[in-house]
């Protein structure tokens, strides 16, 4: 398997970009090894479970919550799970944070690695080692940041997902894009999400460099305490929709680029709006959509990137370029009543 190894303060990552199911077991040893996944995934590959110690959990964002890691971890202390034992998620974003945040805290630190089955995980869920669990409506309100041991690729298993989930995964690629790399977003514009689910090398080239994007700003920031804040682009009024409205990840984050680039045609002149709002359209992504906003500002005022009576918003200067801008909430309040 080629390897493309990343380094942080902590530990590193393997990557298997152009991956199988079937070499995982060069990667963990099956006898001492739980494999981590959902009702959904287990369903549609059952077969690869074979010979794998598996715990199957019931799958969608309302079991991302504590009480699923606690019944969890009861289920590692009855299968006698230790600290040489290593967890692997296979799944997508939900089963990944899962996994990573009770591997963190499951008797201090397991080793844990993860197999990502949508294309959401594959470039962004899986990727820096922020994994958690929601409280209420309040995303990833409590969680950890370790990083996974590896992480396992296997394009064949995204042939099994729906047209929403092949969305959902496009809304951070073209994130990534919109805040630094402003070539990926002129190669968006010119290719769809048809063509990118036909051409298996141009779907790996993708993966790989968008992962290779996410990398570079968490090794020089892991723990968000500078550009890794960046990656926040669109989640901030995206997290804020999301669990209140039911919105799948894709179309609150789109509909959260949307807003965050209305204000950064405010206060820093971004002038490319109607690009980022034909792309996000190009790839059956929302761009607009009527909200509670009282509702909304509620829950932006618990987020975590608050800083007393403002908050730091991530912005664009230029597609490729983005910003950190700190608004007082009184006055984000007025400018999101201009675009109701």
């Amino acid at each position: 398997m080629k390897k493309t190894r990343f380094s942080f303060s902590s530990g590193v990552t393997d990557c298997y970009f152009d991956g199988a199911f079937g070499q995982l077991k060069r990667l963990a040893d099956p006898a001492n090894t739980l494999v981590v996944t959902d009702q959904h995934i287990y369903k549609h590959h059952r077969s690869l479970f074979t010979g794998w110690n598996t715990i199957v959990l019931r799958a969608g964002e309302e079991y991302k919550v504590q009480g699923t890691v606690d019944a969890l971890i009861e289920q590692l202390i009855s299968l006698k799970a230790d600290r040489t034992t290593t967890l692997v998620g296979v799944g997508g974003g939900v089963v990944t944070d899962l996994v990573g945040y009770t591997a963190a805290i499951y008797m201090r630190g397991l080793r844990f690695g993860f197999v990502p089955t949508t294309l959401l995980a594959m470039v962004d869920a899986a990727i820096g080692g922020k994994n958690g669990v929601d409280v209420g409506i309040y995303k990833n309100m409590a969680g950890t940041v370790r990083q996974p041991a590896f992480l396992l690729y296997d394009i064949s298993l995204l042939s099994t997902l729906p047209m929403a989930e092949w969305q959902n995964g496009f809304a951070e690629i073209i994130k990534h894009a919109a805040i630094m790399d402003a070539a990926l977003f002129g190669t968006l514009e010119k290719r769809t999400l048809p063509f990118y689910q036909q051409d298996r090398a141009a779907l790996v080239a993708l993966i790989a460099r968008n992962a290779r994007l996410k990398y570079k700003v968490v090794r020089s920031d892991e723990h968000e305490k500078g550009n890794r804040k960046w990656l926040n682009f669109g989640h901030t009024m995206g997290h804020a929709l999301e669990n209140q409205y039911q919105l799948s990840h894709g179309q609150a984050i789109s509909l959260g680029m949307m807003t965050a680039a209305t204000l950064s045609e405010h206060y820093l002149g971004f002038a490319a709006l109607d690009r980022l709002e034909g792309l996000l359209a190009r790839y059956g992504l929302p761009t607009r959509a009527s909200y509670n906003l009282k509702k909304a500002l509620s829950v932006l005022r618990m987020d975590k990137k608050r800083r007393s009576d403002s908050i730091q918003y991530v912005l664009l200067q230029k597609i490729g370029k983005a910003a950190i801008h700190s608004i007082r909430f009184d006055r984000l309040e007025k400018q999101l009543a201009k675009q109701q």
